[in-house]
């Protein structure tokens, strides 16, 4: 004997309806954004699965183009192979002046710093005129510097790249991003580079060249933030928040105060100057 069919409630006809629509729109959403396309407005890039070396996105990336700032990954690089003494210290000269673009800096010529300062400011904020110091100062000076760059991309098997100087002003420093992508990589390896670029806040004193490096004699420069309380500025040195000049870091400066105990005397001009400072991401996008 057959079972009678129970009819469905006019309701029940709805609720089903409207449930498979959901189940069908969930699936073409599903679909779509396994298909949408990701859009960058770099004009190449590459994305790399850092475990497998899977390509994640390619966007032109064979495209030799300028590099601007990246540049520095590479000075640094060749800095640390010529293994200087990094608490030498190294003063800021005329020939380091920015005649590409004119670009600012908090960096006047005579300052001074340790060779290790000055390669942590190229990193942190981008900074030409330490960049620029770095390869004056190495043997052989600016060309040597610049024939050890290209030697070190050769070796790091970037066949598209070229540099003609330590700061990236050049529009002639180019690059892919398939070689910049072996650039980071070989970046990575050295411990200072990962912790120069990764740091928030630091604090430096800068000698002024042809004075004596006591408390008459330095101008105190420190990059404060947040997250780096050890770094905190003290009752005479105020944090800065305002004064932007760059895209890689804010800058600003007081004027000095009166001399103290504590504080040395007016003529050597101390200056009060704070830096936020990017994280430099290394990326291969350009």
């Amino acid at each position: 004997m057959a079972t009678p069919q129970r009819k469905l409630h006019p309701l029940e006809g709805i609720v089903a309806v409207f449930a498979l629509f959901f189940v069908l729109a969930l699936t073409v959403g599903f679909a779509q954004a396994q298909t949408q396309k990701v859009v960058l407005r770099s004009a190449s890039a590459l994305v790399l699965d850092a475990d497998t070396g899977e390509v994640v996105y390619n966007k032109n990336s064979d495209a030799v183009v300028p590099i601007a700032s990246i540049t520095k990954l590479m000075t640094a690089m060749v800095l640390l192979d010529a293994d200087l003494p990094l608490e030498e210290i190294i003063y800021i000269d005329s020939a380091d002046l920015d005649l590409v673009k004119h670009t600012n800096s908090r960096l006047a010529v005579g300052t001074g710093l340790p060779r290790r300062d000055m390669l942590r400011l190229a990193l942190m904020s981008s900074e030409n005129r330490a960049a620029a110091s770095l390869a004056r100062s190495y043997p052989g000076g600016n060309e040597a510097f610049i024939a050890a760059m290209n030697r070190k991309g050769v070796e790091l098997g970037m066949w598209d790249t070229r540099f003609v100087d330590s700061t990236g002003l050049s529009s002639e420093n180019v690059s892919t991003a398939e070689d910049l992508v072996k650039m980071v990589k070989g970046a990575y390896q050295y411990p200072l580079i990962r912790e120069f670029t990764t740091t928030s806040a630091h604090e430096v004193e800068t000698a002024l060249r042809g004075r004596p490096a006591t408390s008459a004699g330095w101008a105190s420069f420190f990059a404060s933030s947040a997250s780096s309380p050890t770094l905190a500025p003290t009752a005479t040195r105020s944090r800065c928040s305002s004064g932007v000049t760059s895209r890689s870091s804010s800058w600003c400066a007081r004027r000095p105060r009166a001399p103290s105990a504590s504080r040395p005397s007016p003529h050597c001009r101390p200056t009060s100057c704070c830096t936020r400072s990017k994280r430099r991401a290394m990326s291969s996008s350009i």
